[in-house]
């Protein structure tokens, strides 16, 4: 057998897709060497015959190890054969508590389980986890008692959020002030953007789908007064000498981020100083916080502070270039550092409680003032792999293979995101630790997630060190444990689960999606036919929310103004040929939207419309859908043109820098929100009742 052959099986044995379709429907094959880099990048070393066979041996190996947590459904029997003989005996201690001893069936398989939860199974001296999971995901329907369930809410750029005294970032008091707001209007929910965990000592990377760690919270969107009180907020900024810059950082259209992230951590520093003085009646929630993180919240504090450190003495910003001694966390050297910056760790932990509490009185509000779903996190999809969570948890994630999107449609180059993603195998050996611990990091607070690019519980497209975007393959995912896991975590914080399932979806996974319970999502600016048509609201499906727009595109009134064809016109990323075609097809698309609304009641096709009438239309047309939760974009509900990212760009377009013209307080009094959410919940109540 050839050698490439021989590449081709150790691939396919570690999850490596081989070949792929394109977006033209046309098949691929993954050039050797890529393979060879992407498998060096999963610790399976492919140069040469030997190293494949090494390798092969290895998979194989590890294949038929008993891994230290196994997955099934309740009421289901697994098959333990292949590790146990029949009849052994075993004891189940359930997470409640009870144990139930019991034996291996005469095929060596163990009796189904009715409660979900973590168990624990022992035979012998072998003991192992068992994560029992429900059908499916918690539902709209369990949230809601109406049938069927029409629910709304609001989609919303936390940092966008304005208040006075928020120092020029939206902060947790804004968006508190803004679920009372929904909440009195009838809004189930609000889907806030990542609250992921940046880089302190990097203020220059702001992207909230580029985090540092996604196990904890960006301290710059903290509302300190919320939780210490106003009066202490007011005495740092004037004992730092932050007044003025905290005014000028206020009064911005886009948010500064370098200068109003110094400012925030110079007023967290000050708080924290006068913190540890003593006699603060919080100081025992602060012990209590910090002890409950454990090592998690210890390893992500000790790696700000070593990040800072690096920066700040060889301007190193990625902990791989460290001294290897600090590149592990467990290590002498790394807890030496601990002793030494004792102060400085303790800081970032008082950073991370404060926004924790922060998050937490702000469900707490949403739960209190009548939403079914409060809160609704949004997860990315990975973590910089030079940040704190490929730090502390490298055994479980790939450092060095970076997550994108093959060459499709919209984008003909590809894609490479930047950020790193689990490794299958490390998930396993490591009884999927790294994922259970992220997924209840993000449900902590929240009554519901979404799912960055939810087909990577299937597969992720990975792209090896200096490879383009289309140097890549896809990745498999062990699909059936981590939906096992979500439904799992969703049922024991009682959350919904929201995944973003557009691009390229792989076939059969949709079905997938709503077996499980899991919402895809429905974008209004992309349901159309092969003909160009908007499919009427009865038509859209009943498993999956519906929504106007997405972060990535523009708002409706930007889509009817083309504002995304003149910024890409503006920025040359199209030539004179591209920019007049997309203007053609958005008039035919401009047209077909008219037709679809006037067939749903709307506007007739000789009126004249204007993007305040389109709005108004589009936000009635979605609440008629069957849809069991609409998410209204805050942009659309304040009739905005402009979008928060333009994809393919870095400098010339304002990425996740613009600011709401409102205070939170009042944001949805102004007679064209409050208007469309009536109109919205009044088409909610309808289609529920047609229902």
């Amino acid at each position: 057998m050839s050698n490439d052959e021989r590449l081709h099986t150790l691939a396919t044995a570690a999850g490596v897709a081989t070949d792929w379709v394109d977006a033209d429907g046309q098949p691929q094959k993954v050039p050797p060497e890529v393979l060879r880099q992407i498998l060096a990048g999963l610790d399976l070393p492919a140069d040469n015959d030997t190293q494949i066979e090494d390798s092969l041996v290895q998979l194989r190996q590890a294949g038929k190890e008993l891994p230290p947590l196994l997955t099934l459904e309740r009421h289901q029997s697994l098959d333990l054969s292949s590790h146990f003989v029949p009849g052994n005996v075993f004891e189940l201690t359930l997470e409640d508590g009870q144990l139930q001893p019991g034996r291996l069936d005469e095929r060596g398989r163990l009796p189904p389980i009715a409660q979900p939860g973590y168990h624990r199974l022992s035979i012998g001296e072998r003991t192992i986890t068992l994560a029992v999971a429900p059908p499916r995901c918690t539902g709209v329907d369990e949230l809601d008692t109406r049938l069927p369930p029409r629910l709304w809410g609001l989609a919303v750029q936390l940092y966008a959020l304005r208040r006075q005294g928020d120092g020029g970032i939206g902060d947790t008091q804004a968006l508190e002030s803004l679920v009372h707001q929904a909440a009195r209007q009838g809004a189930a929910g609000i889907a806030i953007s990542p609250l992921h965990a940046m880089f302190s000592a990097d203020t220059q990377r702001f992207s909230p789908y580029s985090p540092s760690s996604r196990l904890f919270h960006n301290v710059l969107h903290s509302a300190p007064g919320s939780i210490l009180g106003e009066r202490e907020v007011r005495t740092a900024i004037e004992a730092a000498g932050l007044d003025d810059e905290w005014q000028r950082l206020e009064r911005l259209d886009l948010i500064d981020w370098p200068a109003a992230a110094e400012a925030k951590l110079r007023l967290l520093r000050a708080l924290h100083a006068e913190f540890r003085r003593g006699g603060n009646p919080l100081e025992q929630d602060f012990a209590s916080f910090r002890r409950n993180g454990g090592e998690a919240l210890e390893n992500h504090c000790r790696f700000e502070a070593l990040h800072a450190y690096h920066v700040r003495h060889h301007g190193l910003h990625d902990w791989r270039h460290w001294d290897a001694a600090l590149r592990c966390p467990g290590s002498a050297a790394v807890a030496g550092f601990a002793r030494e910056y004792a102060d400085e760790i303790a800081f970032h932990a008082f950073a991370q409680w404060l926004i924790a509490r922060g998050l937490e009185r702000t469900q707490n509000a949403a739960r209190s003032a009548g939403m079914p779903i409060g809160l609704i996190a949004d997860l990315a999809v990975g973590a910089d792999g030079g940040g704190s969570q490929a730090w502390s948890r490298q055994a479980e994630l790939l450092s060095t293979l970076t997550v994108g999107a093959p060459p499709d449609a919209l984008n003909r180059s590809g894609q490479s995101w930047g950020v790193s993603a689990f490794s299958p195998w490390g998930l396993r050996q490591h009884g999927f630790h790294a994922y259970i611990e992220m997924l209840r990091a993000n449900l902590a607070h929240a009554g519901g997630i979404r799912i960055d690019h939810v087909m990577g519980l299937r597969r992720l497209w990975v792209i090896p060190p200096g490879g383009e975007q289309r140097d890549g393959a896809y990745l498999n995912y062990p699909q059936e444990d981590l939906m096992r896991l979500l439904a799992l975590e969703s049922w024991r914080h009682r959350a919904i689960v929201l995944g973003e399932d557009l691009g390229t979806v792989p076939e059969g996974f949709r079905p997938l999606l709503a077996e499980r319970g899991i919402l895809g999502m429905r974008v209004l600016l992309f349901e159309q036919d092969a003909g160009g048509r908007f499919p009427p609201p009865q038509d859209w499906p009943d498993n999956a929310l519906a929504t106007s727009t997405t972060h990535d595109l523009p708002p409706l009134a930007g889509w009817w103004q083309g504002r995304d064809i003149d910024w890409r016109e503006r920025l040359r990323l199209t030539d004179a040929e591209a920019t007049a075609a997309a203007r053609e097809i958005r008039r035919r698309e401009r047209h077909a939207l008219r037709e679809a609304l006037a067939g749903a009641g709307g506007p007739a096709l000789d009126a004249p419309l204007d993007s305040d009438g389109l709005i108004d239309a589009c936000v009635r047309f979605l609440g008629e859908t069957p849809a069991p939760l609409v998410l209204l974009p805050m942009e659309d509900a304040l009739g905005l043109d402009e979008q928060a990212n333009l994809p393919g760009t870095v400098d010339g377009h304002p990425n996740w820098r613009r600011r709401l013209l409102g205070d939170s307080d009042t944001l949805l009094d102004d007679a064209a929100p409050a208007r469309r959410l009536r109109l919205l919940a009044d088409a909610r109540e309808a289609s529920r009742r047609s229902g």
